[in-house]
């Protein structure tokens, strides 16, 4: 067996411990488990051994079978031990977000926010992540893409409903990260597939990569409310507002007003305009005036994590703007991993990996020889297909636009509840990008009552804030008993 392709197709694995959880005055027996589960083209070719953890909690002869979620963080090339041990699992360890936890030992305890009391729980590693592993003679161009990557959850999922026999149970999606744009394609091609959901969590959510990723003024207008929110948090906005939540009602109106407008008109805006629209814009982001004008009002992300705090010689996190750190972990003049080279990354990276890693073995019985690749996105997403065939379009696109998968499964399944969260200071996926996405779905007013929009006072991972992991868990319990009420 390498750590590469396993050349010869091993057996579906799965080993299991019985666990008890006492949460919110009520006590929960279930079984942890963790397994894999073997991926196959039509042809019944193997494709890749899947990993996966869950945790099923036991119901009552008789009692209606329990909804199954089923989480993955996104990347690409990211596993799912996030959303587990640091958010919903029935295990958790904390941190010390916004400011980074120090090294081992690390404290795990039960999870008092943990989704295990409304759902029962099932994590998906990628393929190519975590322990997951390509098999036999498949390529990375056969796992490693956008439509690829939706065809080996989808099945990685069916293979789970068949082999627990849970065809008969509610069904969730929940996807964080790039997870938001595999969950918006992938709901769509289960449901297709004759699997109707009950609904879907997007954490953190990309579902127009072609506007919101490539320079255009979609990217700028979509980054400036988290730019303000950021400036807000390091005292570095000028504003009368004494809250955050009308400022940012401020920035968004300014956002898709003067400031798409300035940007739409290029050197056809006039002088004072643009004087005015600099002046405002710097206000809300906390940014000089003359560095605005002289950039076209079009700061990139990364410019802006140097450019706020320059001063202090600190840089911004990328995931989450209230961590700083000094300006370059690494002295040279080359390229970093945008994952890893982050101060918000760097402060939870190796509690929630030890922690995991501790978890399997301690909690579940499970070991392997190969190495955990918590985070495997420099290869994967160098080898990446961004092409995607939505519904409705007949030529692929060449970046995806999933907004238009996930307008086609709520039109399809008019009973198909979609919760959208995230948080402020994120960079990395700002949160007024899918507000603008969704409400350009055009759906009838009746089904855009299906789509709810939940942000929090954290960064792009909002469940190790001690803060908005309590408020989320009230605001996902409520969730799930709306979209299982029929």
């Amino acid at each position: 067996m390498t750590d590469s392709t396993i050349a010869e197709t091993p057996a579906e694995t799965f080993t299991s411990r019985r666990h008890q959880l006492s949460t919110g005055g009520r006590s929960l027996e279930y079984t942890a488990g963790a397994g894999t589960l073997i991926v196959r083209d039509d042809d019944h070719r193997p494709l890749a051994s899947v990993f996966y953890t869950s945790y099923v909690a036991d119901r009552e002869e008789g009692a209606p079978a329990r909804p199954i979620t089923f989480l993955f963080n996104g990347g690409p090339g990211s596993a799912s031990l996030w959303l587990n041990i640091g958010g919903f699992g029935p295990k958790r360890t904390p941190t010390r977000t916004p400011h980074a936890t120090p090294p081992a030992p690390y404290a795990t305890d039960e999870n008092p926010y943990t989704l295990l009391t409304e759902s029962d729980l099932v994590f998906i590693d990628a393929p190519g992540t975590g322990y997951s592993r390509l098999l036999g003679d498949a390529t990375a161009a056969q796992l490693w893409g956008v439509d690829q990557d939706v065809d080996a959850y989808a099945k990685a999922i069916t293979r789970w409903l068949t082999r627990t026999n849970s065809w008969n149970a509610p069904r969730f999606l929940f996807g964080e990260s790039y997870g938001t744009t595999r969950a918006a394609a992938l709901v769509h091609r289960l449901q297709n597939q004759g699997l109707d959901f009950n609904g879907v969590i997007l954490l953190s959510t990309v579902l127009n990569w072609g506007e919101s990723n490539l320079g255009g003024p979609r990217e700028y207008i979509n980054l400036l409310p988290s730019y303000a929110a950021t400036a807000w948090y390091h005292g570095r906005a000028r504003t009368t507002h004494q809250a955050l939540e009308p400022f940012l009602a401020e920035a968004r109106a300014f956002a898709q007003g003067p400031f798409a407008e300035a940007l739409l008109r290029g050197d056809l805006l006039p002088s004072e305009t643009e004087t005015a629209v600099a002046e405002q814009m710097s206000a809300l982001v906390g940014l000089d005036a003359g560095m605005l004008t002289k950039n076209h009002f079009r700061i990139g992300m990364e410019q802006y994590r140097y450019a706020l705090l320059a001063d202090e010689g600190r840089v911004i996190g990328r995931f989450d703007t209230r961590f700083t750190a000094e300006h370059q972990y690494v002295r040279g003049n080359g390229s970093h991993d945008p994952a890893t080279d982050d101060a918000a990354t760097a402060g939870v990276n190796s509690a929630h990996l030890s922690t995991y890693r501790a978890h399997l073995v301690d909690d579940i019985g499970y070991t392997s020889d190969l190495h955990y690749r918590h985070l495997y996105n420099m290869p994967i997403s160098r080898a990446w297909d961004w092409r995607h065939k939505a519904p409705g379009v007949d030529a692929p696109q060449l970046v995806p636009d999933v907004s238009l998968d996930l307008s086609a499964a709520v039109r399809r399944n008019p009973n198909l509840k979609v919760y959208v969260m995230g948080g402020y200071y994120d960079l990395a996926t700002p949160f007024f990008g899918p507000e603008l996405d969704v409400a350009h779905l055009y759906l009838a007013p009746t089904l855009r009552e299906n789509i709810r929009f939940t942000f929090y006072e954290s960064g792009h991972m909002t469940f190790v804030d001690e803060r908005a992991v309590e408020q989320m868990k009230r605001d996902l319990d409520s969730f799930y008993r709306d979209a299982t009420a029929h």
